[in-house]
């Protein structure tokens, strides 16, 4: 190993090239800071190479093979259509290229010092980085740690071969699973579950007892109808007793709620089990940064940990494991550098999955009201009373709005429906504006549109929706 006998002076460093790391990167050099960014792997992180974004291609494509009828209806394909998991494998590979090629060359445009190689703090202003037989030493003001996670596999359920799968592992396969076991309840086994069942393949979810899905009672009702539907099958309240595993299968062994033994068999079984953050390799453990008791790097408001000169986003910290987190954690943490007074909450942030259809919540869920003990007004419009919806056959699904009945403030929005996705940031920019049951009546929406969709469910909280059926007996009319 050569080591370098001077050390390199930098003003802002980066570990990690993910959602977070690049976005802190870029904003960065946006704000006037020279900014090195080290990364030991690819740029885009396993955002981009493993995880979201190849995830979305599958979830996509599973999007499309199920509009097949419908697209026959307005005379497009045949029923003689095959679908070519080779070609979906092919294409996945050149959007994360592409995506990737576009993260470096805005790095570059940006004037960002690119580094490769493993990070290690020497001290609380220096790190050294590893690269083959190349280490370099360098001094820093401040330092963002954007190094991310790593899915790691229940205590309980011991690897056994190759078929059993972790999340990103699963969208690595080379060939289609025949029958597809989905052990968890988050949105990545509810995307996994049905882009799978929707592109020919058979799928059991199992869900770990008394825990259920991440949304709005009401939608989690619809998930089940529509896996129904489709013939997913789904088990609840279970508890996990253990896996054996062949070279051609899989079994999954568990007691139901009535404490019978259970068992499934499958080609493939996949967990959404937890995750850890990636930092004992960084050292930092040794400077005394405070950690919670899970390993979480603490940090404040502007994302500044118990070390003044050091900085933490993303999945090191405590919160949700998302890149929507990362990214908007990366810029709080820059400002905050470039002198800028921040400030970042996470009081409302959308809890997304790309179903089919897909699926929002933000804010409380009519749960969350009731154990508040909130006095609220609850109206929920089918998108089947939908122009748009009925034109592009996709009416499944519903808006639903939670609101104070003391001060009309907004205190949730939830979708399943045909863009959902798209309508959470308006979703979530309502909720933090406070907005009132008049902010979301008042504009004009675009007509035809699933956007109708949430003006008809304000208008429902006094039953005064045009495209739905009149309830009778409303005590609110």
């Amino acid at each position: 190993m050569v080591v370098g006998e001077i050390s390199q002076e930098r003003d802002l460093i980066i570990i990690g090239g993910g959602p977070g790391g690049y976005s802190a990167a870029i904003r960065g050099a946006q704000l006037g800071l020279a900014v090195t960014l080290i990364e030991q792997s690819e740029m885009g992180g396993v955002c981009l190479n493993v995880g979201c974004i190849p995830s979305k291609v599958f979830t996509h494509a599973a999007a499309k093979c199920a509009e097949t009828a419908h697209l026959q209806e307005l005379g497009i394909g045949s029923s003689t259509d095959i679908f070519d998991f080779k070609k979906l494998l092919s294409y996945k590979a050149k959007v994360i290229n592409q995506l990737r090629t576009g993260v470096e060359s805005l790095c570059n445009a940006n004037k960002i010092e690119i580094i490769r190689g493993k990070a290690t703090f020497l001290g609380v202003d220096r790190i050294g980085v590893e690269n083959g037989h190349q280490f370099d030493i360098f001094e820093f003001e401040q330092v963002i740690i954007a190094t991310g996670s790593s899915p790691i596999m229940p205590p309980a359920l011991k690897r056994k071969g190759k078929r059993t799968l972790l999340p990103y592992e699963l969208f690595m396969l080379e060939e289609m699973p025949e029958h597809l076991i989905v052990r968890g309840q988050d949105y990545i086994a509810l995307e996994a579950a049905s882009s799978f069942a929707a592109l020919g393949t058979k799928v059991s979810i199992v869900i770990d007892e008394k825990i259920s899905f991440p949304f709005d009672e009401s939608i989690n009702k619809e998930l089940n109808r529509l896996f129904k539907k489709r013939k997913v099958s789904v088990h609840k309240e279970n508890e996990f007793i253990s896996t054996s595993e062949t070279e051609d299968e899989i079994t999954i062994t568990f007691k139901t709620g009535k404490h019978v033994e259970n068992s499934i068999q499958g080609t493939h079984l996949v967990v959404s089990g937890t995750s850890t953050p990636n930092l004992d390799s960084l050292g930092i453990n040794r400077f005394g940064i405070e950690q919670t008791s899970e390993g979480f790097i603490k940090v404040g408001e502007n994302m500044q940990s118990s070390i003044p000169s050091i900085y933490a986003i993303g999945d090191v910290t405590e919160g949700p494991m998302l890149a929507v987190k990362a990214i908007k954690q990366g810029k709080t943490a820059v400002a905050s550098i470039a002198g800028e007074k921040v400030a970042m909450s996470l009081t409302f942030y959308p809890v997304i999955a790309h179903t089919i259809p897909p699926a929002v919540s933000v804010g409380l869920t009519e749960e969350n009201a009731r154990d508040f003990g909130l006095d609220v007004r609850i109206s929920q419009f089918a998108l089947g009373g939908n122009g748009y919806a009925t034109i592009t056959g996709k009416k499944d699904g519903f808006i639903k709005v939670i609101s104070n009945s003391a001060t009309e403030i907004i205190e949730g929005l939830h979708m399943i429906g045909e863009g959902a996705i798209e309508m959470a940031g308006s979703f979530v920019q309502l909720l933090e504006m406070a907005a009132k049951e008049e902010d979301i009546k008042f504009p004009l929406y675009a007509h035809p549109g699933f956007n109708e969709g949430l003006l008809e469910a304000i208008e429902g909280l006094i039953g005064q929706a045009i495209h739905a059926i009149p309830v009778k007996n409303n005590s609110l009319l």
